[in-house]
C-alpha cells in the first residue's frame, strides 16, 4: 500500500516535468533574450544567475535591464517591478482554492516559483476535470525554473558578443511571446466584445496618460484603468 502511494506522488512529479515540456521552448528563447539584454545593460554573469534565481520574472527582467541602462535610481526600479509583478497575487489567488488542504510552507513553494506560463498550464489543466497536486506543480514550477535560469545564463555569455540586442529584435521578444499566446486564444474562444473593448480602452489610455507620464508607469496606470473599467462593464451587462 505505501508503495502504491508513493508511485503515485512520484508519478505526479514526473508528469509536471512532462506536461512543462511543450513551455521550454518558449522559456529557453525569451530566457536567452533576457540574458542578452540584461549583459549589455551592464550586469556580470553573477548578476544575471542571481537576477533569475531571486526576481525570476521575464518582465520584470526586462523592465531590470532596461531601467539599469537607463541609470534609473533603485527606489525606481523597486517600484515599477513591484507594481509589474502585482499579477502573481492574482494568478496565485486563483490557484490558491485547489491547495487549500496544504501547509503555509507548501503554498508559498507553489506561489514563489509560479508563472504566467505554468500558471496557464495548470488552468488548462483543470479546465479539463484533471486534478492539480502539490507535487505535479513542483514539478511544472521547478522544471519552468531551471531552464529560465540555463537560458538566462548562456544569453548573458553570448550577450558579450551582441552589443546591440535591439538590431536583433532580442528585446520585443517577451512582447512577441504575449501577443502570440493571445492570438491563440483569440483562435481558440469566440470574440468577446467585452474582452475587445477593455484592449480598446487601454490601448487609448496608454497614447492618453503618456501625454502625462513616461517610461513603464504610463503602461502600468493604463493596464489598471483598462481592467477597472472590463470589471464595471461586466458587473453593469
Amino acid at each position: 500500500m505505501t508503495e502504491s502511494i508513493y508511485s503515485i506522488h512520484r508519478d505526479g512529479f514526473i508528469q509536471g516535468v512532462k506536461d512543462c515540456i511543450p513551455t521550454l521552448l518558449g522559456y529557453l528563447s525569451i530566457g536567452f533574450a533576457a540574458g542578452v539584454v540584461e549583459k549589455t545593460s551592464g550586469l556580470s554573469i553573477s548578476e544575471i544567475v542571481l537576477m533569475s534565481l531571486l526576481l525570476y520574472a521575464g518582465s520584470a527582467q526586462f523592465i531590470a535591464a532596461g531601467m539599469i541602462a537607463a541609470q534609473n535610481p533603485i527606489s525606481a526600479i523597486i517600484f515599477t517591478i513591484f507594481f509589474v509583478n502585482l499579477r502573481h497575487l492574482l494568478l496565485s489567488a486563483a490557484l490558491a482554492p485547489h491547495f487549500k488542504h496544504l501547509s503555509p510552507w507548501k503554498n508559498m513553494a507553489v506561489g514563489s516559483l509560479l508563472t504566467d506560463e505554468t500558471f496557464g498550464v495548470a488552468v488548462n489543466r483543470i479546465q479539463q476535470k484533471r486534478a492539480i497536486s502539490f507535487l505535479w506543480m513542483m514539478g511544472l514550477n521547478i522544471t519552468a525554473y531551471l531552464n529560465w535560469l540555463l537560458a538566462n545564463t548562456i544569453g548573458g555569455i553570448f550577450g558579450q558578443m551582441i552589443p546591440h540586442p535591439e538590431s536583433l529584435g532580442l528585446d520585443y521578444a517577451l512582447t512577441a511571446m504575449f501577443i502570440g499566446l493571445l492570438v491563440l486564444q483569440m483562435e481558440e474562444r469566440a470574440p468577446d466584445p467585452i474582452k475587445i473593448g477593455v484592449a480598446l480602452s487601454t490601448a487609448v489610455f496608454v497614447i492618453g496618460i503618456s501625454f502625462l507620464f513616461s517610461g513603464y508607469i504610463r503602461v502600468i496606470i493604463a493596464t489598471l484603468l483598462g481592467t477597472t473599467l472590463g470589471v464595471m462593464i461586466e458587473r453593469w451587462t
